[in-house]
């Protein structure tokens, strides 16, 4: 079902008038007479307008999530009927697709596009899935949405096979894989049913904006930042508070956790998750465990570059997963090395059972992890006590490690 035939007149309304009001200013960025929308401001308007929660910061396959609906967000320029756009980013996975070539490719694609999408269902409650797109033509936008598919392996054909793509079909859509990128991209038609906002795009937008700011410039003494400056970073948040909330900072607003040993990434040996700890300690020897004694891995670096960031060892705090359900963790062991949860087995059937689907007893390899695109975990602070804990992608984890030395040197 459509999401937008789920909401309020009143609400698609303010939504059409936020787009409206947005892409009036397109002049100041753009001398195209079809409307300019950022990304992002999108996302931010269409999360206000319809109170879904908003997740540009996660490393999922949806941009926002609403009364178990996954909503990808699109805007784009129309030139038709229909455009090709992109959908996915398979860079950390281009060694492995390399060893495919035609269908054979095709399906791979297939596999990992739907492991992606199934696994952000399974973290986020998700039953219903749509892409919500803002198209713009010329002095119009067009608000339509189509079906956020799963791609279908059984009826999949090739189309073509170049130097430089991949283009095949389903029964629901038709793609395109980028070789050079790595990208997966997906062409968007323009359904019978959609909805159409005129958009009176304003010649000389300056001069407003010196009409709006000019009270504010006056009643200061201090020194101001020139008006065209302060609204590229600051209309969306100061005149239709539409923008994401602060910048989050690594080290003190989050940390990212590895779910493998990043010890043999160091050594240049291929990805493990230890066989007898971390997801894996049921398997461990020397007494009788539960199969869901398990425990996140707090490599020693992490201390170092963020101290203070988790509660001191054994202090019990909330870890709240992406679907809402509230954890009791603590850290613990030796050298503080591990994230656990109490009971101890509410941290597997969430990662292990829920989300990677994998059996009592079915050890977790590196392999299980790359399929699904995921091999680590933020954790963010929101205040003393009070944690959210998701999956992020492959390499963020190093990649978090880079960026706080380069803040600690």
């Amino acid at each position: 079902m459509l999401f937008l035939k789920t909401q309020s007149e009143e609400n698609i309304k303010k939504y059409s008038d936020y787009l409206k009001a947005i892409g009036a200013f397109s002049n100041l960025y753009s001398s195209s007479d079809k409307p300019f929308i950022q990304y992002r401001v999108a996302e931010n308007a269409f999360c206000k307008a319809f109170k879904a929660e908003n997740l540009a910061r996660a490393d999922v396959a949806y941009d926002a999530i609403i009364n178990g609906y996954g909503i990808g967000i699109k805007t784009f320029i129309l030139s038709g009927n229909s455009k090709i756009e992109k959908v996915a980013e398979f860079n950390s996975l281009s060694s492995e697709l390399r060893k495919f070539k035609g269908k054979e490719l095709a399906l791979k694609l297939a596999e990992f596009r739907n492991n992606r999408i199934l696994i952000a269902d399974r973290i986020y409650d998700i039953d219903k899935r749509i892409y919500h797109i803002v198209g713009r033509d010329k002095s119009i936008i067009k608000i339509f949405e189509v079906g956020y598919d799963l791609v279908d392996k059984y009826s999949v054909e090739i189309i073509s096979d170049s130097k430089s793509s991949l283009k095949f079909r389903d029964k629901f859509n038709e793609y395109n894989f980028n070789y050079s990128k790595s990208v997966l991209m997906k062409r968007f038609v323009v359904p019978d049913d959609y909805i159409e906002i005129d958009v009176e795009i304003i010649e000389d937008p300056l001069e407003l904006l010196l009409e709006l700011v000019k009270p504010e410039i006056e009643s200061k003494t201090k020194p101001v930042i020139h008006p065209v400056i302060k609204f590229r970073e600051e209309t969306e948040r100061n005149t239709f508070k539409l923008t994401e909330s602060k910048e989050l900072t690594p080290g003190i607003d989050y940390v990212i956790l590895p779910l493998y040993s990043p010890k043999a990434k160091k050594d240049n040996k291929k990805l493990i998750v230890p066989l007898k700890s971390q997801l894996n300690q049921w398997n461990a020897g020397g007494r009788k465990r539960d199969p869901g004694e398990v425990y996140i891995s707090i490599p020693r670096i992490i201390h170092k570059l963020a101290p203070g960031f988790l509660p001191k060892k054994d202090i019990i705090f909330n870890l709240k997963v992406p679907s809402g359900e509230v954890l009791n963790a603590k850290v613990c062991q030796s050298g503080d090395k591990a994230l656990m949860t109490n009971p101890n087995n509410a941290m597997s059937k969430w990662i292990l059972r829920k989300v990677l689907k994998l059996n009592e007893g079915e050890l977790l390899d590196y392999d299980k992890l790359k399929l699904v695109g995921y091999d680590s975990v933020k954790i963010t602070k929101i205040k003393e006590s009070e944690y959210l804990i998701d999956f992020s992608q492959l390499d963020k984890y190093e990649n978090f490690i880079e960026k706080m030395k380069e803040i600690n040197k």
